[in-house]
């Protein structure tokens, strides 16, 4: 059976990768029916920093305006042209599609580009991939990995198809095919055991902490928002924080002290994209399922990027497609520190560990304008690399879950 053609031929328990960065071209089409809030240029920009998370270089990017997607090849023929012509210009090696791919229109376009090609689903399934550390994670990446696998495995066998009928290939073809099915479907029903054994454990866990009365804050917001170094910035204990999209895979929950004393939990979990692929979000349900069971969702917001009022709004749809939509949140705009001219005094010490200034922001920035600050009045503005304003967030998460356990409370 034939792997699916993934960014650097990454799987699950393997470390192979390519000799050298492939050169991607990327390509989106601009619907006039946009849900998403963002355009197709801006959508390119998000998918050249995919790109290079996996390890690629961009070496070009086109857009295509249409009424709807070309049911063969997601692109028009005229614009199929343009591409298939680019390759002498550019020498790209690869051709990364903006939306999902149907497996008809990657063989279609595989066949007539002469170059692998890849949707974002595979190109998020195989960053996920490289970022899987633990056990937990590897299975939720191999489940999204085989469920992605399953409608594209005719198109491995092709070649057959296009012999139907000669000597030799008539049985052969369908039966290996079969068996390639029956293969992915055993490996995803033994995935899915697996990760309802994980589920069980976490709940057990759940069940653990909410004896011990701790109340749960989870942190959710656009991948790369700062949830990490937040994390770190209120718990003191070491967590890792990279300036790459899913940096954090695994849920790290960390003890955090309130300003009366008393302790909470804060968890850290997956960040959130646009056009997040269903089957990760499925794959994942075991790791979501912490913000199901959290007392307060606290929504970290990037507020100095150009899209912040649509990242915002992504997390807030997937929020309501899991359920959440009424969960007690919180909203806290981080990284206002970029937008201050104040002095840098980030330093690190001898083990990597962040040491950091305890000023306040500056109150200039406290009249940060905008259509999501105007939405959000009440929203804390914190910095999480210069902990400024930590205490305020801090103060204001104890106040909303001394709330939230008073309207829980049931007399005897």
């Amino acid at each position: 059976m034939q792997e699916v053609p993934l960014l650097a031929r990454r799987t699950i328990g393997t470390h192979s990768t390519a000799a050298a960065p492939e050169r991607a071209y990327l390509v989106a089409v601009q619907l006039k029916d946009n849900r998403t809030g963002l355009n197709a240029d801006e959508s390119l920009d998000e998918l050249a920093l995919l790109a290079h998370t996996a390890g690629a270089d961009v070496v070009g990017r086109t857009v295509q305006r249409l009424e709807s997607p070309h049911s063969a090849t997601y692109i028009g023929k005229g614009k199929l042209e343009e591409l298939i012509a680019e390759r002498e210009n550019s020498g790209y090696t690869l051709v990364i599609f903006d939306d999902e791919l149907s497996p008809s229109q990657q063989r279609n376009l595989e066949d007539a580009l002469k170059v692998k090609v890849l949707d974002r689903t595979a190109l998020i399934i195989d960053i996920f991939a490289h970022r899987a550390q633990t056990r937990e994670a590897r299975l939720q990446v191999e489940l999204a990995q085989s469920q992605y696998l399953m409608p594209r495995l005719a198109g491995q066998w092709s070649h057959l198809e296009r012999l139907e009928g000669r000597i030799g290939t008539r049985g052969p073809g369908e039966s290996q095919l079969e068996t390639d099915r029956r293969l992915v479907r055993g490996r995803i029903t033994r995935l899915q055991r697996e990760i309802d054994e994980v589920r069980r454990q976490r709940e057990l866990h759940r069940r653990r902490r909410q004896r011990q009365g701790m109340q749960v804050v989870a942190l959710v917001g656009y991948t790369n928002a700062g949830k990490s170094t937040l994390m770190r910035a209120l718990s003191g204990a070491h967590v890792l924080t990279e300036d790459l999209l899913f940096a954090t895979l695994d849920p790290v929950t960390r003890r955090i002290r309130l300003p009366s004393g008393n302790e909470a939990l804060l968890t850290d979990t997956v960040g959130f994209i646009q056009k997040l692929p269903t089957q990760l979000v499925a794959s994942f349900r075991a790791t979501l399922e912490e913000l199901s069971d959290a007392d307060l969702l606290l929504h970290l917001v990037d507020i100095t990027h150009e899209n912040a009022e649509e990242q915002y709004a992504t997390v807030e749809r997937t929020l309501a497609d899991l359920g959440l939509s009424e969960k007690p949140r919180i909203v806290a705009f981080n990284k206002v520190d970029l937008l201050a001219d104040a002095d840098e005094t980030t330093d690190q010490d001898g083990d990597g560990a962040l040491r950091q200034a305890q000023d306040e922001p500056p109150d200039a920035l406290g009249e940060i304008e905008g259509a999501l600050r105007q939405e959000h009045p009440e929203a804390l503005l914190v910095s999480a690399a210069k902990k400024w304003n930590l205490d305020e967030l801090l103060r204001t998460i104890e106040a909303e879950l001394s709330r939230i356990a008073e309207e829980a409370y049931v007399p005897a």
